[in-house]
């Protein structure tokens, strides 16, 4: 009986590239992110403060409620580049709201916009067949030209409402209700994605949507209710963040699109669609503040930031591209 042949340096080579990615697969942002957050309690003192902790929470609580939905998005198979004009409207719309009508009203009323842009975002993808980058793109300029008209190119503030401010700013147990929000609203985008049928109609949307019409799913109502929540998500982050300044403005959203396709993708979210989940994307938007707050807390110069959010999203796309080499 002949020996068993020996594996080849080749065959070792791809066997050892096999079980890096698997473990980079498997462990995802958990290391980058206890590097970041190792590193920065050892060189500032002022990092593990309670009031630092609790305030890169209640600043990210916008960032994560719209990457929480945003994920279901890109795990579906699309993307939403709409989301800042979207977080813009609505902030705009909910506080020029709070001047003639009650707090809930208004709230209700920012709310609203953001699930009727989802809503339109979704139709223009299935029904109208348009690709979801350059059909949410559009949209964007669409939704950015009606905030401006709305706000007439004005920042607008309430700063006689202090009753809206409540909306946000609400200290519970030292943390602010935005915060507590954002809490509840991962936590649940979480069981919906892991625990419920919609969300394993999500992942198969997103992995194979053919085989997904072949199994009965409806991949276009999945996208659809996607969008919707993404929508939705961000005119609440838009609300919030309006409520806890008072003021808003029709480009308070700028960068609010890069920040959160940063979060979700380093995060480990795929750009392809179909592997992705909630707890990963709300570390990938943590990591990134905790960046952002490394460079305020060490007095660096802010622009160096953006180069540095820059490389962190290209290695995380390459890193997916690359792992997925040895599925």
């Amino acid at each position: 009986m002949s020996a068993p042949a020996k594996p080849t340096g080749g065959a070792v080579a791809s066997t050892v590239a096999v079980r890096i990615g698997g473990l980079i697969g498997r462990a995802g942002i958990f290391i980058p992110f206890a590097i970041a957050f190792a590193a920065l309690s050892l060189v500032s003192p002022s990092f593990l403060r309670f009031q630092n902790l609790t305030n890169i929470l209640d600043q990210q609580s916008g960032i994560i409620i719209v990457a929480c939905a945003g994920a279901l998005v890109l795990i579906a198979g699309g993307i939403d580049l709409s989301i800042g004009a979207t977080y813009g409207l609505a902030g705009a719309v909910s506080l020029i709201a709070a001047s003639s009508v009650p707090t809930p009203v208004a709230i209700l009323a920012g709310i609203g916009v953001g699930l009727v842009v989802g809503i339109v975002n979704g139709v223009i993808v299935t029904r109208f067949r348009i690709n979801a980058l350059i059909g949410t793109l559009a949209m964007s300029f669409v939704i950015s030209g009606i905030a401006a008209i709305v706000t007439k190119g004005n920042l607008v503030v309430a700063f006689d409402h202090p009753d809206f401010q409540r909306f946000a700013a609400t200290k519970i147990i030292g943390v602010t209700s935005a915060a507590w929000m954002m809490v509840i609203l991962a936590i649940g985008a979480t069981i919906l994605l892991s625990r419920t049928t919609f969300g394993r109609y999500v992942y198969a949307t997103g992995g194979n949507p053919q085989a997904a019409r072949l199994g009965g799913v409806r991949v276009n109502g999945i996208r659809i209710a996607t969008f919707a929540l993404s929508g939705t998500a961000a005119a609440l982050a838009g609300t919030i963040d309006s409520s806890r300044v008072l003021s808003a403005q029709a480009t308070g959203g700028q960068f609010l699109t890069f920040t959160v396709l940063t979060g979700i993708i380093v995060g480990g979210t795929s750009i392809l669609g179909g592997e992705g989940s909630i707890q990963r994307t709300v570390l990938g938007c943590l990591f990134v503040a905790l960046i952002a707050n490394g460079f305020n807390l060490l007095g660096l110069d802010p622009f160096y930031q953006q180069v540095t959010l820059g490389v962190i999203l290209l290695l995380a796309v390459g890193v997916d591209a690359w792992s997925r080499r040895f599925e």
